[in-house]
C-alpha cells in the first residue's frame, strides 16, 4: 500500500519546489482583526473571500489548490475512474417514473440512455402516444451547469412553465411554452426561487422573487402572462428577514398557499386562485415558537400544529374559525413519544405520516370512523416510508414510496377500502449482480455520554463482515434544522460494502429522528450534543467489534461539514481519514454577517453571536476558530465556486489555516468545482465524479483499491 500522506512524487504540474518534489500551496497571511464583546479574533485568511469570484489571486489560490489536490491523488486515479464506471454502471439507462394521472393526461419523466437530463412528457391515455413537454437535454446543452427547477403545467393543461438555474446560485429563470404550438412564449421571469403557480383563470403565475445579496426569496409577485416582468404586481413582502416563505396550491386546486417559516415559528397565508386580483390572508396570524401547516378538505381545515405539543397534533376548524385556537377541535392528540409529521387529506380518507423510535409510520383514516384507522406494516430493521405523487383528492388510492438499506426505491399503490392490499408501481432497478439477500442492515441505540440513545442505521455484506474488530468503517452524519438522514437505500454505497467496508449513519441530535426534542437537543445551547454522539457512536462501534481501529474513516456535508470539522477538533486520532463537503465552519463570522446569504434566518438554529452567551458558545466549538496545533487526520474538503448556502471562502480559510497549524503529514486536499455551487456537479452521470472521488480517497488510504 502506497500511504499518500508520506510520500513525494514527480510530476510536471504546477506547486512543485525547485527539486521537483511536489508541495502544498501555502496561502499568504494578510492579517484581519474582528473585535465583539471584549474578544479579537484574527483572521490571516479574509482575504480569501471574493463575492464577485473573480480576484485574480483568489482564483490563482484555488486553482493551485486543485492542482495540487489532482497531482496528489494522481496515483488513485485509476482508482477514480474504476469507481465512477461501477456507479453509473448501476444505472438504468432508461429509467423513467411512475406516471400520475392529473387533469387529462397522465404525466411522467423519463431518461434516455447516455444522457444527462430527464425528458418531461404526458399522454392522454395510460401508456398513450406521448407529447414532449421538455427535453431537458437540449436545454442544457452548452452548460457547465445546468439545474432545473419547479416544472408547473396551467390549469387549462396549455402552457408549461419551467424554471433553470445554469450558474447554480439556485436563482432561476422562469419559461413558459405553448404546449399546442411547442414555441415558447416572450414571457421570462428572471431572479425567482425556482417555482411558479397558477391562478386557476390560466391569466396569471405568482413567484418569489430573490434578494440577489442574501439569496432570500423575500417578495410574492403576481405575472400577467403577456405583459413584461417590469410590470408585475408585488402582493406581498416579508418584513422579518428570519422567515423563509414557499408557494404552493391545496390540493383541491382552490387556494394558493403561502407559506412562512423560520426555525421555530410559522404562518400560513391564502388567496383564493379563482380571485387572483385578490389579497393574501393569514389563516392565523403567526405566534412565536408556533409552527403550523394546513390542509383543505371542503370547508375544513385539518391543521398540524405544536401548539401545547411539542411533537405536534392534529387539529380541525372552518375558516370562520380558523383564527382562534380555541376554537379548533382536536383530531388526533399529542403524543410525547410519536412525531406527527405529514397528512394527505383526500375526499373519504385521512392519511398520516409520524415516525415513533426513529422509524416511519403510515397510518389510514376513515372519515366516517376514525377509530377504525388502520396501519401499513413493513418488516425491514430499518426503512423510510412517505407519501408519493397524489395529485387528486379523489382518489381512493393511495401512492407510497419504501426504500430500505437493502431494498431500492420502491412505489406502491394502496386501495384504501382494502386494508392491506397493495400494488408494486415500481422499483428501482440496479444494475450488475446485485443481490439483496447478500446485505443486511441493522438497527442500534448507543449511549452517549450523556446517556442518550443515539439511533445507528448499519449495512454491510454478509460474506465480508465480522463481527471482530477487523472491518473498516464508513460513518455519515449530519445533525441540524432538524433534518433527518434516513435509510434508505443508495446504490452507491455498494462499491464500499462490495470491498468490505462497514456502512452507518449516526442520526445524531439536531436531527429529528427520535421527534422534535432530538432536534432542540443539538440546536443553540445544545450544539455540541451532536459531535459528541458523532464521537461516541464511533468509539461504541469500535468497542462493538463492527470496526477496526484505524480504518475508520468519516464523512458529512454543509451543516454535516461543521460536525466533521467540529470532531476532528476534538478527536483527530479516532478517524483515518475525513471528507468534509461544503462544510460550514466559521459559523461565527458568517453569522455576524447578514450580508451572507441566508444568515438572518440562522439565528434560531444556532445563536446570533451578536448576543454575547451565543458568541461565547458558538466560539467554544467553531472549528476554524478552535484548530489546534496537533496531528489531524487525513482531510479532503470539497466545495463549489458558486455555493449559494455555504460560501466557498469558508472551506478555503480552513484548510489554509489547517496547513499552517496541523502537525502531520497527512493529506489535506482542497478541491473547488469553479463551476457548480452546493449540491455539485449537475447531470445524472456527472454527479458521480464528486462520489468516485470521495471513495477513491477513502479507499486509496484504506489500502483497499
Amino acid at each position: 500500500m502506497l500511504v499518500l500522506g508520506t510520500a513525494l512524487w514527480l510530476c510536471g504540474c504546477s506547486g512543485m519546489n525547485s527539486e521537483n518534489k511536489l508541495v502544498a500551496p501555502v496561502a499568504e497571511k494578510r492579517p484581519h482583526t474582528m473585535s465583539l464583546h471584549g474578544v479579537t479574533r484574527t483572521d490571516d485568511y479574509y482575504w480569501l473571500r471574493d463575492d464577485e469570484r473573480k480576484a485574480p489571486d483568489v482564483i490563482d489560490y484555488l486553482e493551485r489548490e486543485n492542482a495540487y489536490t489532482a497531482a496528489r491523488l494522481k496515483p488513485w486515479e485509476p482508482l477514480k475512474q474504476k469507481l465512477f464506471k461501477e456507479l453509473t454502471s448501476r444505472l438504468e439507462q432508461d429509467e423513467s417514473s411512475v406516471p400520475y394521472r392529473w387533469h387529462n393526461h397522465w404525466y411522467y419523466r423519463r431518461f434516455e440512455a447516455g444522457l444527462e437530463y430527464p425528458v418531461i412528457a404526458r399522454s392522454r391515455e395510460l401508456n398513450g402516444e406521448e407529447q414532449l413537454l421538455l427535453d431537458v437535454n437540449r436545454r442544457a446543452e452548452g452548460q457547465e451547469f445546468y439545474a432545473l427547477g419547479g416544472v408547473s403545467v396551467s390549469p387549462d393543461e396549455q402552457i408549461l412553465a419551467f424554471a433553470e438555474d445554469t450558474l447554480s446560485r439556485r436563482i432561476y429563470s422562469v419559461y413558459f411554452k405553448d404546449l399546442a404550438t411547442g414555441e415558447l412564449l416572450a414571457d421570462k421571469l428572471t431572479g425567482v426561487d425556482g417555482r411558479v403557480v397558477w391562478s386557476n383563470d390560466n391569466r396569471y403565475v405568482f413567484y418569489i422573487a430573490k434578494d440577489p445579496q442574501t439569496l432570500l426569496g423575500y417578495q410574492v409577485f403576481r405575472h400577467k402572462l403577456g405583459s413584461p416582468q417590469g410590470e408585475d404586481v408585488l402582493v406581498y413582502e416579508e418584513q422579518d428577514d428570519t422567515f423563509y416563505i414557499s408557494l404552493g396550491k391545496s390540493l383541491d386546486e382552490s387556494l394558493i398557499v403561502l407559506h412562512h417559516e423560520s426555525t421555530t415559528t410559522s404562518e400560513v397565508s391564502l388567496l383564493d386562485a379563482n380571485a387572483p386580483l385578490g389579497e393574501f390572508r393569514a389563516f392565523l396570524p403567526r405566534e412565536e415558537g408556533h409552527e403550523y401547516s394546513i390542509a383543505k378538505r371542503g370547508d375544513e381545515f385539518f391543521i398540524l400544529s405544536n401548539w401545547q405539543a411539542t411533537n405536534f397534533r392534529l387539529m380541525k376548524t372552518t375558516a370562520a374559525d380558523a383564527g382562534d385556537k380555541r376554537k379548533w377541535q382536536q383530531v388526533l392528540a399529542h403524543d410525547p413519544e410519536v412525531r406527527l409529521e405529514d397528512l394527505l387529506l383526500l375526499d373519504d380518507y385521512l392519511i398520516v405520516q409520524s415516525r415513533s423510535q426513529g422509524l416511519s409510520h403510515i397510518k389510514v383514516y376513515p372519515h366516517t370512523d376514525l377509530s377504525r384507522g388502520y396501519e401499513l406494516t413493513f418488516d425491514d430493521p430499518a426503512y423510510v416510508v412517505g407519501l408519493d405523487i397524489n395529485p387528486s383528492q379523489h382518489s381512493r388510492e393511495l401512492r407510497l414510496y419504501y426504500s430500505s438499506p437493502t431494498t431500492p426505491e420502491s412505489i406502491y399503490s394502496y386501495q384504501l377500502d382494502k386494508p392491506g392490499e397493495r400494488k408494486l408501481l415500481k422499483q428501482e432497478k440496479v444494475l450488475g449482480d446485485f443481490e439483496p439477500g447478500n446485505y443486511q442492515a441493522e438497527r442500534l441505540l448507543i449511549p452517549a455520554r450523556d446517556g442518550a440513545q443515539v439511533p445507528v442505521t448499519l449495512v454491510y455484506r454478509k460474506d465480508k463482515f465480522r463481527k471482530d474488530g477487523s472491518n473498516p468503517l464508513y460513518q455519515y452524519g449530519y445533525g441540524a434544522y432538524g433534518h433527518i438522514i434516513e435509510p434508505d437505500f443508495d446504490a452507491s454505497i455498494l462499491s464500499l460494502l462490495d470491498r468490505g467496508v462497514v456502512y452507518a449513519i449516526a442520526h445524531v441530535r439536531g436531527g429529528e429522528m427520535l421527534g422534535r426534542p432530538w432536534y432542540d437537543d443539538g440546536r443553540l445551547f445544545n450544539k455540541r450534543n451532536s459531535f459528541n454522539d458523532f464521537e461516541d457512536t464511533t468509539r461504541a462501534l469500535l468497542d462493538l467489534g463492527y470496526a477496526a481501529p484505524g480504518k475508520v474513516v468519516a464523512a458529512g456535508g454543509s451543516a454535516g461539514g461543521l460536525l466533521m470539522g467540529a470532531v476532528v477538533n476534538q478527536a483527530p486520532g479516532l478517524y483515518l481519514a475525513v471528507a468534509a463537503h461544503v462544510p460550514f465552519v466559521d459559523i461565527v463570522t458568517t453569522m455576524l454577517d447578514e450580508s451572507i446569504p441566508l444568515t438572518t434566518n440562522e439565528y434560531d438554529e444556532w445563536g446570533n453571536p451578536n448576543d454575547k452567551p451565543y458568541f461565547d458558545y458558538m466560539l467554544s466549538y467553531s472549528p476554524y476558530d478552535n484548530i489546534r496545533h496537533q496531528a489531524y487526520p487525513h482531510l479532503l474538503v470539497t466545495t463549489g465556486l458558486h455555493d449559494s448556502q455555504v460560501q466557498y471562502f469558508e472551506p478555503a480559510k480552513w484548510v489554509a489555516k489547517l496547513r499552517d497549524y496541523k502537525t502531520d503529514d497527512n493529506l489535506l486536499l482542497l478541491q473547488t468545482d469553479m463551476e457548480a455551487g452546493h449540491g455539485g456537479k449537475s447531470g445524472r452521470f456527472r454527479q458521480f465524479e464528486d462520489t468516485a472521488l470521495e471513495y477513491a480517497f477513502f479507499l486509496g488510504l484504506l489500502g483497499l483499491e
